[in-house]
């Protein structure tokens, strides 16, 4: 039989791929879950135990959570990444380091043909794709979904009649679930007016009130919760938990798409966000003017070809030593207090703090010079602009 690697979720695209090129289509389906954050073990099980209902001939889970903590996350903490200004890159993130595991196991088992459950307009076959040829050129690339044009309905009434019986009512929505954050596509996000309904956010609100919480940063990065050290990747996990209590993370990320359209999913990140926020606050303080311009740049770029599948350009090690080197004195607590649906950043406290008393208090005590040399230096520093005005002013 013809050897094929599915890339498997357990959601409705991957179990229509499943069904339709084991029984249909007569590959010897090996079926691939990439764990990048976000699964239990009784949740891998259960993904496990339908991947054998869809027919496939092996079920594969890879742990990737360490890896794409250290290969991608960490990288967009220290940009302090957020797409438009607000989306954390939870789901395209991920997809690059699933599909790196996937092509990887599926030369290890010498595949000939390796498949994924991605539409002909999201940006997912653009990264997929791009990662699988890059990496193994020889290996076919199969795609149902994209190739069928079908829609969810389509694959929804497929697998009723194929005997696959499961709550496809929960297809209504499809939730990528990750480290980094979980995306929520539907109806609403399909149009420009309409929010997602409560209901469709996977972390309900639980508690009220407030809450304060110290997050300890060591050249960057995340090692302790409240005093208490983990690996920077249980520290999202811990964080996560707590602050999705508070319904804290959700919003709609409306962006250009590789494929040139424009689009729009609802996503809940909040591990994610408070990070990305306190650790730029401990960044202001610790970094100089011109660090913190370049690193600006630097990242949006990071980001952006990141969400792209450009993973693998070499200009994106060049941009990640740049981020790592300025991390060499981002180290400090952040207090952070969580409430209902938000949270706030309420200070820091860093042995690298550069509002440092002993230089002068801003807009109250000049200790480090004069008022005869802020006068100028006053004046050297208006000098451009006052030669340009005279010359360039008509009488």
């Amino acid at each position: 039989m013809k050897k094929l690697v599915l890339a498997y979720s357990g959601g409705l695209d991957t179990s229509y791929c499943a069904v339709h090129l084991s029984k249909e289509k007569g590959f010897e389906v090996h079926a691939v879950s990439v764990n990048t954050g976000g699964f239990t073990p009784s949740e891998i099980s259960e993904i496990e135990a339908n991947a054998y209902k869809m027919g496939v001939t092996t079920y594969k889970n890879i742990d990737a959570v360490s890896t794409f903590y250290h290969k991608v996350v960490k990288f967009l903490i220290f940009g302090n990444v957020l797409k438009n200004n607000t989306y954390p890159l939870s789901v395209s993130a991920e997809r690059i380091i699933q599909a790196i595991e996937i092509i990887e196991y599926a030369k290890i088992i010498n595949a000939q043909y390796i498949a994924h459950g991605s539409t002909g307009a999201g940006n997912d076959q653009v990264r997929f794709d791009m990662i699988f040829q890059i990496l193994a050129p020889e290996i076919q690339i199969i795609t149902p979904i994209r190739d069928g044009k079908l829609s969810r309905q389509q694959e929804i009434e497929y697998l009723k009649a194929n005997k696959i019986e499961m709550s496809w009512d929960k297809a209504k929505y499809s939730v990528n679930k990750g480290l980094w954050g979980t995306s929520v596509g539907g109806a609403e996000t399909l149009t420009s007016e309409s929010p997602l309904p409560e209901q469709a956010y996977p972390s309900q609100l639980q508690k009220e009130g407030e809450e304060k919480l110290k997050l300890t940063f060591s050249d960057g990065e995340l090692t302790a919760l409240n005093s208490i050290e983990n690996s920077p990747e249980k520290n999202i996990e811990l964080l996560n938990s707590l602050a999705s209590s508070y319904a804290i993370g959700r919003d709609i990320h409306v962006g250009d798409t590789i494929v040139g359209i424009k689009g729009r999913v609802g996503f809940e990140a909040a591990a994610a966000l408070i990070i990305i926020k306190a650790h730029h606050l401990l960044e202001k303080h610790t970094l100089t003017k011109w660090q913190l311009q370049h690193k600006e740049y630097l990242a949006s770029f990071y980001g952006m070809h990141l969400h792209e599948g450009q993973y693998l350009d070499p200009v994106m090690r060049n941009i990640e030593a740049f981020l790592e080197s300025s991390q060499e004195k981002v180290t400090g607590d952040v207090i952070v207090s969580l409430k209902p649906y938000h949270f706030t950043l309420d200070g820091i406290d860093s042995p690298h703090d550069l509002m440092n008393a002993k230089f002068g208090s801003y807009g109250e005590e000049n200790i480090g010079w004069s008022a005869e040399e802020a006068k100028g230096f006053i004046k050297i520093l208006s000098n451009q602009n006052k030669i340009y005005h005279q010359v360039n002013t008509k009488s």
